[in-house]
């Protein structure tokens, strides 16, 4: 090679020029320059008292460089994932490991951070970059800075598997699920599906050469026949198929098995907890997020549960009647229950997802979404053509303020081949100031799982899908508009966890009122808005099931609060045990013996929310609260848009997030709102 991209400065990753081969020689070399730069940091700061500009500030620029080199990496393994890119992107995870302990746990590194805080120059810091020294002292004792030789050891090796074995959790599991697919040669069996879903099964088959329609594991074609195909074996064999993804049970048992990832990746974040001098992996989690203790988190979920369980059996009660009495079901399995739901809900309220899409054309929603944002922040977006990117489906966009450029994102919105799923926010760039005092502008990626446009028509999305849209564009606001130049603190950087969804849920709110759905709404042919009967069926519906969707909510929270803080090395067993004990507790719906949810929960074993999962309902209460004070002033109040900007979104995590609520709601946050727009009786 005569160039490596990576190791090149780009103000935007050169997606068309990055090659597989590029990545283990880029992170090579850049992990050896960083190591002798941060060794000859150590020397000068033990000459002489670090100051900001002498420590902190050259640190920031060679974390910046690796950050820089590694995120398109990173990024296009999970939206453009092949065998080579695989190959590379893992054995870059062990290097990357290896390098993160041996910072975290550097003597004269800790060494010179605490002589900056105990030096003259402290007091001259600034309240982001107090913040940020106190985080990083933080965080090297929870690196094991201060274990003994053996144990720094252990604690590397134990944290560089992890890092292995939640890639090859989350490779399983997308190999999983494009291992298995049915193939359907007559519409007849069909009967059910919408026009829109037979379009989306229809092109499955026609990409891959086949004739009829193809249904797959990807979430915009099996969904729509678990809600609404006819016939119930085709619904019990796809439920089947996704709910064994990477298990012992199912269509491909024990091909793609999770299990044995799932009990050692638990046995080692134990052991790591207990070298740190943890009770358990859930205390550990702990010391970074808002919760202060296990116990306070339990007693939050079982509070919501005390609240919502009597309702949910309620509703699954009558779900049940319903589907005896109307829909000739005298037992409700599992694959039946999306489907008689979605029977109940066009009854009760005469409307449905699919009636709702002609009103969502994909773009019409993209650019709604921008509207309610200029509304709100006074900024505008544009798209960029000129910029590189990664694939054809995928758009680039600036955010402007005053005519000026604040801010970027790429906009993936389809589900394809090769691609994980569900959808996110990740960092491309941070916002912080190079060495030359340059301001570098944040860039977010945005990606998303929708079903694709069909028959050269635009993609019509779901309610469902507009809100997930809207969600990770909160976060992607909390990353773009900072003001942060720190980059610890700058964006989504150093905020509590279970603060971190505060700004995604809060957006959520404007797909569900009147002035926010006149901008996203526009029925693909004739434009006009969503009528005003519509409006108040989807309102109505808005609660429909709201306590199953609690319950099923507490279900995922409990088990992950519980799976890192009650047992140490459990066996997949024990670990299914654990699950059905908490089902038994809070689950109002039927389960399959042969479910494997726990092979599929990427959230807490290939991502970031191991005993933190209860972060979406902790931080729901915040963004429920928020929300209301925009119900109070008006949900595009200038002045309320402009402070929710300035004391959550732009501060970052330079400040405590209990305390940047505060600022914005005057009080602590109540959970009143949340009972409420849930449709929750007080108990």
């Amino acid at each position: 090679m005569t160039r490596n991209p990576l190791l090149e400065s780009h103000e935007l990753p050169p997606f068309e020029a990055i090659r597989p081969e590029h990545v283990i020689p880029a992170i090579d070399t850049l992990l050896a320059e960083n190591r002798t730069a941060i060794d000859d940091l150590v020397a000068q700061a033990e000459r002489e008292t670090p100051t900001w500009a002498s420590l902190a500030a050259p640190l920031e620029a060679l974390n910046d460089r690796l950050s820089r080199a590694w995120s398109p990496v990173s990024h296009l393994n999970g939206t453009m994932n092949n065998p080579e890119l695989r190959e590379a992107y893992q054995a870059c995870l062990a290097k990357l490991s290896d390098y993160s302990t041996w910072l975290g746990q550097h003597e004269g590194l800790f060494r010179a951070w605490q002589a900056l805080k105990a030096g003259p120059a402290w007091a001259e810091l600034d309240e982001a970059q107090q913040r940020t020294v106190d985080n990083t002292l933080r965080d090297f004792r929870l690196a094991g800075v201060d274990l003994p030789a053996d144990e720094k050891r252990r604690y590397g090796e134990i944290k560089a598997r992890l890092s292995d074995l939640g890639n090859t959790f989350s490779n399983q599991l997308l190999d999983a699920t494009q291992a298995w697919h049915k193939d359907i040669a007559d519409a007849e069996r069909l009967a059910g599906l919408p026009e829109s879903a037979l379009a989306t099964l229809s092109a499955n088959a026609e990409a891959k050469g086949v004739s009829g329609y193809r249904i797959t594991l990807d979430f915009p074609s099996f969904y729509p026949v678990l809600t609404f195909a006819d016939d119930r074996e085709l619904r019990r064999e796809v439920y089947t198929a996704f709910v064994t993804r990477a298990s012992d049970q199912g269509p491909n048992a024990g091909e793609f098995d999770n299990a044995p990832i799932i009990e050692e990746t638990l046995r080692l974040r134990h052991e790591l907890a207990e070298l740190l001098g943890f009770a358990s992996y859930a205390e550990l989690s702990l010391e970074t997020k808002m919760a202060e203790s296990p116990a306070q988190v339990r007693d939050f979920l079982d509070d919501l549960a005390r609240r919502a369980v009597p309702q949910a059996r309620e509703e699954f009660e009558e779900l049940s009647a319903y589907a005896r009495d109307t829909l000739g079901l005298a037992t409700l399995e599992p694959w039946d229950v999306g489907y008689a739901s979605e029977k109940l809900r066009e009854a009760r309220h005469a409307i449905s997802q699919e009636q709702l899409r002609p009103y969502f054309p994909a773009p019409r929603v993209v650019d709604g979404l921008f509207r309610v944002v200029e509304r709100l922040y006074g900024v505008t977006v544009e798209e960029d053509t000129s910029a590189p990117r990664y694939h054809a489906d995928v758009r680039y966009f600036r955010i402007l303020e005053g005519g000026e450029p604040i801010a970027g994102f790429y906009l993936d919105l389809y589900a394809r081949e090769g691609k994980r799923g569900g959808a996110w926010m990740d960092e491309c760039r941070v916002r912080r100031h190079h060495e030359d005092g340059a301001l570098q502008l944040p860039v977010a990626y945005l990606t998303c799982n929708f079903t694709r446009p069909v028959g050269g028509q635009p993609a019509l999305l779901t309610h469902d899908e507009v809100t997930t849209l809207f969600h990770e564009f909160g976060h992607g606001l909390h990353h773009m508009l900072t003001r942060q130049t720190v980059a610890d603190v700058s964006g989504i950087n150093g905020v509590a966890w279970d603060a971190v969804e505060l700004p995604s849920q809060f957006m959520e709110n404007f797909c569900w009122e009147r002035e926010g759905l006149d901008l996203i709404a526009g029925h693909v042919e004739s434009g006009e808005p969503l009528p005003a009967e519509l409006l108040e069926r989807l309102q109505a519906a808005k609660n429909f099931q709201s306590a199953m969707g609690l319950v099923r909510q507490l279900e995922f929270s409990l088990f992950d609060l519980r799976l890192h803080h009650e047992l140490a090395a459990p066996s997949a067993a024990e670990v299914q045990a654990l699950l059905d004990a908490v089902r038994d507790g809070v689950s109002v719906v039927p389960r399959a013996p042969f479910n494997r949810f726990q092979n599929g929960f990427a959230h807490i074993f290939a991502g970031g929310y191991a005993a933190g999962y209860y972060s979406y309902k902790w931080a729901e209460v915040l963004s429920a609260d928020a929300w209301s004070a925009f119900e109070e002033a008006g949900i595009f109040d200038t002045e309320t848009g402009r402070r929710f900007r300035r004391e959550i979104l732009e501060p970052g995590g330079s400040r405590d997030a209990a305390e940047l609520f505060r600022a914005f709601r005057g009080r602590d946050p109540s959970v009143e709102p949340l009972l409420r727009h849930s449709g929750i009786r007080a108990a």
